[in-house]
């Protein structure tokens, strides 16, 4: 994402406090070793908030990101909530294809502080 977003992504900010402080008020998810995708989990009634959500270029087009969102899916169910919702930036027009070919909609677009035009898109899908 780095030179494609506007403001620069947080993701490569994170701190192990940071990841730390995610595992405690909800959950932090990987595949691999090292870790070749990662998720965060946020339950945040009625949706379980999805974030971070990254996989490595070099292994990209394995279905890591499908498999972490349906294992999502199963986790919210579990945690009774209704829907799954996500962001994404509005300049990645190729998550845009993917969060809708996995079911996603759009359901709002919002600004990062200081920025007059909208930089997110939220999707929503709901827990089968």
């Amino acid at each position: 994402m780095e030179g494609r977003i506007d403001p620069p992504s947080s993701m490569l900010r994170l701190t192990l406090t940071e990841v730390e402080a995610q595992a405690a008020g909800g959950e932090v998810w990987a595949i691999g070793a090292p870790v070749t995708a990662c998720l965060f989990l946020t339950p945040k009634p009625p949706s379980l908030y999805l974030g971070k959500l990254a996989v490595a270029a070099s292994a990209r087009g394995r279905g890591l990101a499908r498999t972490l969102i349906s294992e999502a899916e199963a986790r919210a169910r579990a945690l009774g909530l209704a829907q799954l919702e996500l962001s994404t930036r509005v300049e990645l027009a190729d998550n845009h294809a993917a969060f809708a070919a996995l079911g996603f909609t759009e359901a709002a677009r919002t600004s990062h502080p200081g920025y007059a035009r909208p930089t997110s898109i939220t999707y929503r899908r709901p827990v089968a």
